[in-house]
């Protein structure tokens, strides 16, 4: 069994690839910092794969720590990196937390895989890096934009500083582009758990059904889109995390074109914010509270990827549909709130 390192496994979409690694045949350990997750994580994880991962509490900002993990475990043979503070709005508010966060760890990290010769890395990237597009859908030759955010920021120069690495040394990487991660595992055993008030659209409409939000708000129904909402590329996080796993396969079986390259993950299609909002009520049969307000300052009109790299050179293509995302999501948040 080759031994898979995975950052930040117990977050969102780290413990829905755990999963998927587990079940196909790979050995893992976990690192994690707690910082915006959760032991039970670790509980859901082994309930589902029936095999408890390895898992050490460690910060990935501590070199020390670091080279202290690696000299431990010289037996790993690949990294998937998600360990990354990832609020937009609290990269503006302390930009130095997220730099700090996201390019120290990264370079820790690739600084033990020139030491102990591992050559396969995937990175957690996302499609902000394209900022508002110029044309859509969005494919990977699109132009990187200068970041809205230190958060996208971080990503930018992630993506620079892996291929400046693979450039002059045996790495081999990959980074996933990612669109809108929604959705849980269909088990209810691991799922979404965001700290405070939910940055992201579905977590929001579930927690209003749930009734700890008294309302949802959509901003701006004035967009030049056919209901006048934003539009965003959903994706079904075990997708996601399945991608992650054949991304992983590609370059442990040395198919990899070039030393780092870059893929697009999402569904190909986009949907406004308000046919996910009547998608949820179709779906679960519960009646959203929601209101119409101002637009939120920094919203793109309408993003929506490209897959078909993704589909034809990495083999993998996105599967479940918007239903199953939204039934997953609510099926997860019945279960943390005890609602039958």
């Amino acid at each position: 069994m080759k031994k898979i390192l995975v950052t930040g496994g117990l977050g969102y979409i780290g413990s829905h690839t755990v999963v998927e690694l587990q079940n196909s045949g790979y050995q893992v350990i976990i690192i994690d910092n707690l910082s915006n997750s959760s032991l039970d994580v670790l509980e859901g994880i082994t309930n589902i794969s029936k095999t408890p991962p390895a898992f050490e509490r460690l910060d990935l900002r501590i070199k020390a720590d670091v080279a202290d993990f690696f000299k431990r475990n010289q037996d790993i043979e690949g990294i998937i990196h998600f360990a990354a503070s990832k609020a937009v709005g609290e990269s503006v508010e302390n930009p130095l937390l997220y730099y700090e966060n996201n390019l120290n760890t990264l370079i820790y990290l690739l600084q033990e895989c020139n030491a102990y010769g591992i050559e396969n890395f995937i990175f957690s990237s996302s499609c902000t890096v394209y900022g508002e597009p110029d044309s859509l859908p969005i494919t990977e030759d699109a132009p990187v934009k200068a970041a809205t955010s230190p958060y996208g920021n971080t990503k930018q120069i992630s993506e620079e500083i892996l291929k400046d690495t693979c450039s002059v040394s045996a790495l081999k990487a990959i980074a996933l582009r990612y669109f809108n991660p929604i959705g849980a595992h269909e088990t209810a055993e691991i799922g979404e758990l965001p700290a405070g008030v939910p940055q992201n659209l579905v977590p929001f409409i579930t927690q209003t059904a749930a009734g700890l939000r008294k309302e949802l708000s959509v901003f701006g129904d004035d967009y030049p889109t056919e209901d006048g909402s934003c539009i965003r590329d959903y994706i079904h996080v075990v997708d996601l995390a399945k991608a992650h796993v054949i991304a992983l396969q590609r370059l442990l079986s040395e198919k990899n074109e070039t030393q780092f390259e870059v893929f697009n993950l999402g569904t190909g299609r986009g949907s406004s914010v308000l046919e996910v909002v009547n998608s949820f009520e179709k779906t679960t049969g519960e009646k959203l509270n929601y209101k119409i307000v101002e637009r939120r300052p920094g919203d793109v009109i309408s993003v929506y990827a490209d897959t078909k790299k993704a589909n034809k050179v990495l083999g993998w293509k996105a599967e479940k549909t918007m239903e199953d995302a939204l039934e997953s999501a609510w099926k997860w948040e019945k279960k943390i709130r005890n609602i039958s």
